[in-house]
């Protein structure tokens, strides 16, 4: 993965989560549970690393703006 860029927690209430899970469809639906709740950056892919186990899969959250309020 990409190195962290500051704009992405320039301030209070961004967050990036990096997911590491077994497989495509676990890293997608612990995303789809966040982008429930708060404004969420999806991403469409997951990625591999070399000689690690499972997939990794990172999202930018807004916790200052949650879905439905």
């Amino acid at each position: 993965m990409k190195p962290i860029s500051e704009v992405h927690v320039a301030e209070p209430g961004l967050a990036i989560v990096e997911v590491a899970a077994a497989d495509d469809e676990t890293a997608f639906a612990v995303q789809e549970l966040l982008a429930g709740r708060w404004a969420t950056a999806t991403a469409d892919t997951t990625t591999r690393a070399p000689g690690e186990p499972g997939v990794r899969l990172r999202c930018y959250l807004d916790v200052r703006q949650e879905i439905g309020s």
